[in-house]
């Protein structure tokens, strides 16, 4: 007898059973071909699924320290004209 059931794609629109099985594919294909012979990236696809919260906080902590940077920067840029250069090569000793 037929029976309804819940089926998942990916964005290519091939059909898996499960959530995870979609994901791992939508990120083995955008890691595209890594490794000679087979390809590593459906591995690796499934360890960042795995790992999701671990490379979510390693991206967070990404994001705020390329933050942090971009304001020391532009901190350094405004002191930049408080700035007096040290004369060189004029040493007495």
């Amino acid at each position: 007898m037929a029976h309804q059931g819940i089926a998942f794609f990916d964005a290519k629109g091939h059909y898996f059973k499960t959530a995870e099985e979609a994901t791992q594919s939508d990120l083995a294909a955008l890691l595209g071909r890594i490794g000679d012979g087979d390809s590593l990236a459906p591995g690796i696809a499934v360890m960042l699924l795995e790992r999701r919260a671990e490379v979510e906080r390693i991206f967070s902590e990404h994001d705020k320290m390329v933050l942090e940077s971009k304001a020391a920067q532009e901190h350094g840029q405004q002191l930049a004209g408080n700035v007096t250069p040290l004369p060189i090569g004029s040493q007495e000793g």
